[in-house]
């Protein structure tokens, strides 16, 4: 066991809060009735989780029948592209999407296709941000569905989901946004962001894995991904995960109390990190537009080196970090992300992410840029690009 873990990988996910875990095992312990019972013990656990739904949804701007619990965002951002598409597949068959959606979006996309659906891939700028003028031409009759993401998962960049809205306005065209990355961290009323859909999840924002929910906006229907019985309005079928569901509405609540406060101290320490790492450490670059983006990311790229490497590497000194999204960490592959904002291959595999939460400290960023400088250099040391780089005498 190492002696201390430093966590700066609250993209992949987060350090449940202690209220949290203290709700959740209060239900495990006492209130572990079937919802779907016809008995006053069961019945009582139908509550519980009602006035959970109630609560997400007073957090979010939205009405309790509007929220569906899922099983995490995954399954909501399946469900949404997947259960749309095929509701709609009589009103028209094309689907827009952009090149630095998760994985969860784009093979959903990907099984569309084969079913006979067109997908467009708009691109993003070289700043990580959706390129608007490819979007509108991307916009046709038989468009039926758009699924942008509000934040990307991998380098923070916030994307124009309520211009997207405003566009498309009139024209008949459901808007799905994978939120997960922005719910928590910003104060968001969905009725004015004005999506039809909305996906969230419960682990990143400081509550349990494993469940998450789908916002749908009432009058949309879209046909069910999971067959079997009637819970969640028969919509969702599957005995409920009750704790994960208080959890879930309990996270939400307990990270926007003093949110702006949070996030100002989040901010601050982010822009400290970057800025050391750009002045002490030659040849990086900061992926993603610096200001459009969410306080608590910032992503690198370092010449010269390969991403895993320098993982294990601060692995080895308890520093917890990423190089892309953590659905495909066991991949070998760059980042989609990355390429799609016009990095080449051999930039892409040196990436770093660091993301930042409420419980980070400075200490600990002092910490990783103690460490961090050292291990680049002693990794482009054994590497042949940048002895070829030397030899060029620095033809960068």
């Amino acid at each position: 066991m190492k002696e201390k873990i430093i966590y700066f990988d609250n993209a992949a996910t987060t350090k449940m809060h202690d209220t949290v875990i203290e709700e959740m095992i209060d239900i495990y312990k006492n209130e572990y009735g079937n919802p779907s019972s016809v008995y006053d013990f069961g019945n009582r656990v139908k509550s519980i989780i009602e006035n959970a739904r109630i609560s997400l949804a007073n957090n979010l701007g939205v009405e309790p029948k509007e929220i569906y619990f899922t099983s995490g965002a995954t399954e909501a951002d399946n469900w949404a592209v997947l259960g749309a598409a095929r509701k709609l597949k009589n009103k028209g068959n094309h689907i827009i999407t952009s090149t630095i959606e998760h994985h969860a979006v784009l093979h959903s996309a990907e099984q569309l296709e084969k079913e006979g659906f067109e997908v467009t891939y708009v691109p993003v700028r070289a700043d990580g941000i959706l390129n608007f003028e490819e979007f509108k031409k991307a916009v046709r009759d038989d468009t039926i569905l758009i699924s942008v993401m509000a934040v990307n998962n991998e380098i923070g960049t916030i994307q124009p989901i309520r211009e997207i809205v405003e566009y498309v306005k009139g024209k008949n065209i459901l808007v799905h946004t994978d939120a997960v990355q922005l719910i928590g961290k910003a104060h968001v009323d969905i009725k004015e962001l004005g999506v039809d859909m909305l996906s969230l999840s419960g682990h990143k924002i400081h509550g349990p894995k494993g469940v998450g929910a789908l916002y749908i906006r009432k009058g949309v229907q879209i046909e069910n991904l999971i067959f079997g019985g009637g819970q969640e309005k028969k919509k969702r079928p599957g005995t409920e995960n009750v704790a994960g569901i208080v959890g879930l509405a309990k996270a939400l609540d307990q990270t926007l109390q003093n949110l702006d406060e949070k996030e100002d101290k989040i901010l601050e320490l982010r822009e400290y990190i970057i800025d050391n790492v750009l002045e002490r450490i030659p040849y990086v670059r900061l992926n993603g537009c610096r200001q459009n983006r969410i306080p608590g990311n910032a992503n690198f790229s370092f010449s010269f080196i390969e991403g895993e490497s320098m993982l294990l590497a601060l692995d080895m000194y308890g520093i917890c970090a990423s190089s892309g999204s953590a659905c495909t960490s066991g991949s070998l592959d760059p980042s989609h992300v990355l390429l799609g904002i016009g990095l080449p291959h051999e930039i892409a595999h040196g990436s770093l992410r660091i993301s930042i939460s409420e419980y980070s400290t400075k200490e600990e960023a002092d910490y990783l840029l103690e460490k961090l400088p050292n291990i680049i250099e002693k990794l482009r040391e054994m590497s042949p690009l940048y002895e070829d780089f030397l030899n060029k005498k620095g033809e960068y």
